[in-house]
């Protein structure tokens, strides 16, 4: 059973940079057919996707996020990060990791964190 978790700080000061880390249980971030996703849901908001990290190491950031954001990964440890840099207010949000499945039939989320709430403020 694949489980992932994130970590990172819960409050940052706008205009730093917000690094999170997600670790992957019961499953390799190397797996083919899998790729490793960022997700992020204001408050208020629905959820908006941030970027993935293929499972050889290619990334995608979605074009509003691209300029600020990083997805890279740890083989060693099985995790995959996050930065967001020069954060605004605007940038407070759930953020999940999740793992999205890739197969010629059809593209899905199947699997998620629990969340970790990132409030940007001074």
């Amino acid at each position: 059973q694949v489980q992932l978790q994130e970590s990172g700080p819960g409050l940052v000061k706008p205009s730093q940079t917000l690094s999170l880390a997600c670790s992957v249980s019961g499953g390799s971030i190397t797996d083919t057919y899998y790729y490793w996703a960022w997700i992020r849901q204001p408050p208020g908001k629905g959820l908006e996707f941030v970027g993935h990290i293929t499972h050889s190491a290619n990334t995608y950031y979605v074009p509003a996020l691209k300029s600020r954001t990083s997805i890279s990964r740890d083989t060693s440890k099985n995790q995959f990060t996050l930065q967001l840099r020069s954060v605004t207010p605007e940038d407070t949000a759930v953020y999940y990791c999740a793992r999205l499945v890739v197969t010629v039939e059809a593209v899905y989320l199947d699997v998620w964190g629990q969340g970790t709430l990132v409030t940007v403020s001074s």
